[in-house]
């Protein structure tokens, strides 16, 4: 298997956000996760988007991080925030979830971000156990475009800078 960078619009990445919509209105019985995004925040080197590819080159694991800053959503500056995780069910178990969430965090770390972010929800208790088992601890305060939510769940983890880097997060 192999890790790549790829545009958020990729033809591979589309279908796979197709999948995990789909996989969201069945868990949660919605259209799916209508959080605008637009493929250029996920462009190094405020974001970052990746694909994990099987040896025959089948798709079969996504995730990105884009930069937030303080906003009327409750984000922070400073802030990476995970985006569209997702392992294909066929893959599941592989610890292809780790891997992706493991370069986020060091991506989002080299572009100096402070602290990761995300939300997921209480149909998603495999998500959660991820996350919790990675140092992802509940954040105090909601955030995102379904912080209202009751079944909305947000998880926080502080970054420490790269080895000689300066600890300050990146400006606007």
């Amino acid at each position: 298997m192999k890790i790549v960078a790829v545009r958020y619009d990729h033809p591979d990445a589309v279908k796979l956000d197709a999948r995990v919509q789909a996989e969201y209105a069945e868990r949660y019985g919605s259209d799916g996760d209508s959080s605008a995004m637009d493929p250029a925040e996920f462009d190094p080197p405020h974001g970052g988007y990746f694909l994990v590819y099987a040896e025959d080159g089948t798709p079969l694991a996504s995730g990105g991080w884009r930069t937030r800053y303080t906003d009327d959503e409750g984000y922070a500056d400073g802030d990476a925030e995970v985006k569209r995780m997702y392992v294909v069910p066929e893959a599941r178990g592989l610890g292809l979830a780790r891997r992706v969430l493991a370069l986020l965090e060091a991506e989002a770390r080299a572009a100096g971000r402070a602290r990761m972010v995300l939300t997921t929800g209480v149909m998603q208790p495999e998500a959660m156990a991820l996350y919790t088992s990675e140092g992802y601890e509940p954040a105090a305060v909601k955030f995102g475009p379904y912080r209202g939510y009751d079944s909305c769940r947000c998880y926080t983890k502080p970054l420490a800078p790269p080895p000689g880097a300066d600890s300050a997060p990146v400006g606007k």
